[in-house]
């Protein structure tokens, strides 16, 4: 650049050249000088306007104020020549910020840039997008990047620069994206053929999957699909295998989306994922003696472990993990022992059982002193996630040990997790006081005030206690420096306790005065005041220390700080009544017990440690304490303060205010779980039409436009059925990023799932076929639906209910006269009978149409029963439905209709009210409809 303008050249140079700063000024003062003049007279050409400029931006990158340049930087943007239009790009997102009013004199020329068929153009207006990103901007332009990212023609390199500015945005301003609407979309795009395009967009739907989890769901499947291509089929371009290792950014960014989602009840994709999981473990087996390749590899094998422990902590896979896991964290590798320890916490978080990880409690421990501090804390986390109640108090002692030595940096962090872990296994209280003021004198400045709050908390509480705590921290208070967070709790609970100890060799009330007065000089005011409260407890039950009580109270009678001043007032208006008067016993009567309370010690350490932008779904602390807080998550989640992040936190809440909400109980109110949408179904009177037929049918087409037909044949066995689904694409173009999807609104009734993962492009005229199993658990009433997504110029959608009943799962049985009528009578009316009378239409003859009946119910897998009804146009039918969980269920069918009336009974008992219900339903819909 500098090469083509030889005054930029020679400022630079002369610029380099000046021997002290005052030259520099001066010459750079000079030339700031000549290009307002130059700036003002005007009737400069593209030329001079780019040097200029470029003087401006090389004076600003030296760290001098420049507010020159501005409007020109502005026209430069709107040049043909690539070299004037870079500078002025440059000029834009260095010397504006985003808030800058010229700004908005940019908008239209970035748009026009982005509009223009020119990869250069494009990139440019991208990279002044992303590196700006204010609001206004973000507003006017996200729809014309996403326009370029989802386009067809759009080169690689531009897709790539796309999807990345629209990730920045979103980071930004999540609001202006509309993350839910250009869902199905976005996920498309993880077929490209070009894996860079792929991974930069699995970026993007990694951050708006986060918060958007359901509209996101197909990128599930799709994740799996990419995963099986690259891992086990190899399919991906030698430019893309790093050291071997095939795209290792793309395999971690795709396993840690997976993550993201519920492990999947899809057998198949459960099936495909262990496989790769499983090659991607054998290939890591043997370290390589390639660093890089050592690198890559573990990269992509510590993000598989995370994902087998999130799929089944209990699997084989897992087995394997912990035993890589202990030869990584003995590692020479400093990185490898910080992932090692790293991903063995997040196993001792789901873990049913610990007992693979204690087999290494002493490597961890030691790790705890190594010289790397960030392995240090792994480490802690480790050690307390693995904690139980059988090695509590040796994890808790060598915390406690490593305390005195441990970084500023980690001590806080260590303190809390000591007093979680003292508290919830403590094996007695008097470990637990014991463990805990020894931890509140080691610690020191970086106890917060929420570990002596539930000490004096859980004392209050525990009546076996007192006696006890209040002698430990008699002695403790003896030592000569005291932290001030000991001097509160002893404090509060000498004032409280200290008479159960009086009696005693060595506790004397004198004694407990003078220890805990002697500490007062060297604390602030508030625990001043708290130790004011103490001693008008100790006037009620210490009568013989009364006049040194009374005499500390007029002295602080006249102290500046106006708490004390009061408190002081009050007390010492309190201590100078007569002895028999009541009421200086009721003001200081024995603290009751505190409600049950939610330790804040756990809020506190979580808030500590937040949430990143890619957020963990784990935390630290073993698996009963992760189950709470998924449990407590989702409550959050679909209370009325959640957040999209999904920590619901209130506005303007202070870490006090936490404390004391805790310290009054934890109070979460959930609305309950929100209902899953269903997709959009297709319609119109074909697609009706081809349904009905097919609730009967086996075979038959199910849908069809100009550009896709869908047909199904279907057999069903007992509580099994099978469905082939044919996709024929009737256009002369592929149809690529081709998904399907099955939604089923009551799993816990029906599974649908797919033999295998659908390829993703159908040549052209060409047709696949996808075998769908389905199993019925128990009676169900809505149908399942396929939603059937491609690119064909435009991204289409289509989704289309499938025609599986609950009478598919029926098999017909064979009945005498008698045996039906005795059944029949047996089941008895309602609510086990449904019956319904409607209109049906005839024959072009003026008949009953009985053979359509026939078929009907027949299709409907009862067995018709001949010469049990008198009548002949009358039909009788029986079936047992089979489920796997509510095991066989009878039902009884009579259909009378009326040549006549144009009218039809159709009557169904059942030993279950809904299948009663829902088969009378599916026959009623189709046979009134044929009237319509």
């Amino acid at each position: 650049m500098a090469a083509n303008m030889r005054g930029l050249t020679q400022f630079i140079a002369d610029i380099r050249g000046a021997r002290v700063r005052e030259l520099e000024e001066k010459r750079i003062n000079k030339e700031m000088a000549n290009i307002r003049k130059k700036f003002k007279d005007g009737n400069l050409d593209g030329y001079q306007k780019k040097k200029y400029v470029a003087k401006i931006i090389f004076t600003y990158i030296l760290g001098y104020k420049v507010d020159v340049g501005h409007m020109e930087a502005v026209n430069l943007i709107s040049s043909s020549k690539y070299s004037e239009k870079q500078i002025g790009y440059l000029a834009v997102t260095l010397l504006m910020h985003e808030n800058s009013d010229f700004l908005r004199l940019v908008v239209n020329s970035i748009r026009k840039d982005l509009d223009e068929n020119n990869e250069i153009s494009n990139c440019l207006a991208l990279h002044a997008i992303a590196n700006v990103g204010s609001s206004e901007m973000a507003e006017a332009l996200s729809e014309d990047v996403h326009r370029l990212l989802i386009s067809p023609i759009s080169p690689t390199f531009v897709k790539k620069k796309a999807a990345l500015t629209l990730l920045r945005l979103y980071r930004k301003h999540p609001t202006v994206i509309p993350a839910a609407e250009w869902a199905l979309r976005l996920v498309s795009i993880m077929d490209d053929q070009d894996l860079g395009v792929v991974i930069c967009v699995t970026s993007l739907i990694m951050a708006l999957a986060q918060d958007h989890l359901d509209a996101y769901a197909v990128c599930y499947t799709k994740a799996v699909d990419r995963l099986h291509r690259l891992v086990i089929e190899h399919e991906y371009s030698l430019t893309y295998a790093y050291y071997k290792v095939p795209s290792p950014w793309l395999q971690v960014k795709l396993l840690r989306l997976l993550q993201y989602y519920p492990p999947s009840e899809d057998a198949t994709l459960r099936s495909v994922l262990h496989d790769v999981l499983q090659k991607i473990m054998n290939d890591s087996a043997e370290p390589s003696r390639n660093v890089q390749h050592n690198n890559a590899q573990h990269a992509v094998l510590f993000e598989a472990i995370s994902l087998a422990i999130h799929l089944d902590a209990s699997s084989p896979l897992v087995g394997t993990s912990a035993v890589l896991l202990a030869r990584f964290i003995s590692s020479k590798e400093t990185n490898v022992r910080y992932l090692g320890l790293d991903t063995m916490a997040h196993l001792a978080a789901r873990a049913d059982s610990l007992e693979p990880l204690k087999k290494h409690q002493g490597t961890i421990i030691l790790s705890l002193r190594d010289k790397d501090i960030s392995v240090r804390r792994r480490a802690l986390d480790l050690l307390y996630s693995m904690c139980d109640t059988d090695n509590s108090e040796l994890i808790v002692g060598e915390l406690l040990r490593y305390l005195k030595v441990a970084d500023y940096a980690l001590r806080e962090e260590m303190v809390l997790k000591i007093a979680i872990l003292t508290e919830k296994y403590a094996n007695s209280y008097k470990w637990y006081v014991d463990t805990i003021l020894q931890l509140i004198s080691a610690a020191g400045d970086h106890v917060g005030d929420e570990v002596w709050y539930r000490v004096v908390q859980i004392v209050t509480n525990t009546e076996d206690l007192q006696e006890y705590a209040a002698k430990v921290v008699f002695e403790h208070l003896k030592s000569p420096s005291t932290h001030e967070s000991l001097v509160k709790v002893g404090g509060y609970i000498l004032g409280e306790y200290g008479h159960l100890i009086a009696n005693d060799a060595g506790y004397s009330p004198l004694e407990q005065f003078q220890v805990l007065h002697s500490k007062s000089q060297f604390c602030i005011a508030s625990t001043r005041s708290l130790l004011l409260s103490t001693y008008i407890k100790w006037v009620n039950v210490f009568p013989e220390i009364k006049p040194q009580l009374i005499n500390i109270f007029e002295r602080y009678r006249h102290v500046l700080d106006a708490e004390l001043q009061q408190r002081a007032c009050e007390f010492y208006a309190l201590a100078s009544r007569p002895d028999d008067d009541e009421v200086l016993q009721n003001v200081c009567e024995e603290m009751p017990p505190f409600p049950p309370r939610v330790s804040a010690l756990i809020g506190r350490l979580n808030r500590k440690l937040g949430d990143t932008e890619d957020k963990r779904t784990w935390i630290h602390g073993g698996k009963e304490m992760n189950l709470e807080r998924q449990a407590i998550t989702r409550k959050m989640v679909l209370g009325p303060g959640s957040s999209t992040n999904g920590t619901a936190t209130a506005p303007g809440t202070t870490d006090a205010q936490d404390v004391m909400n805790s310290l009054a109980g934890l109070n979460l109110s959930g609305t309950g779980d929100q209902p899953v949408v269903a997709p959009q179904l297709a319609v119109g009177p074909s697609v009706d039409r081809w349904f009905n037929k097919l609730t009967y049918s086996a075979d038959g087409v199910l849908y069809e436009d100009v550009q896709i037909q869908i047909g199904i044949k279907s057999r069903y066995q007992g509580h099994l059925g099978q469905l082939a689904i044919y996709f024929g694409n009737k256009v002369s173009a592929p149809l690529t990023s081709f998904t399907s999807t099955v939604h089923v609104n009551d799993s816990e009734a029906l599974s649908a799932t797919f033999a295998k993962i659908p390829p993703n492009t159908m040549a052209s005229r060409t047709q696949s076929q996808q075998l769908l199993h389905v199993e019925c658990k128990k009676a169900f009433t809505s149908f399942p639906i396929i939603t059937v997504s491609f690119l064909a110029g435009a991204h289409q959608s289509i989704s289309i209910r499938l025609p599986i009943s609950v009478a598919k799962f029926i098999e017909g049985v064979k009945l005498g006269q008698a045996d039906f009528f005795e059944r029949w009578k047996v089941i008895g009316g309602p609510p086990r009978e449904a019956q319904a009378v409607f209109p049906i239409a005839l024959d072009s003859a003026g008949q009953l149409d009985l053979v359509r009946h026939r078929q009907v119910v027949s299709g409907n897998r009862l067995e018709i029963l001949e010469d049990v009804d008198p009548n002949p146009s009358n039909l009788v039918a029986a079936g047992v439905l089979h489920t796997s969980v509510d095991g066989k269920v009878g039902c009884l069918l009579r259909l009378e209709p009326n040549r006549e009336a144009k009218l039809c009974r159709l009557t169904v008992r059942s030993t279950s009210e809904d299948v009663a219900t829902e088969v009378l339903r599916l026959i009623e819909n189709v046979l009134r409809s044929d009237s319509s």
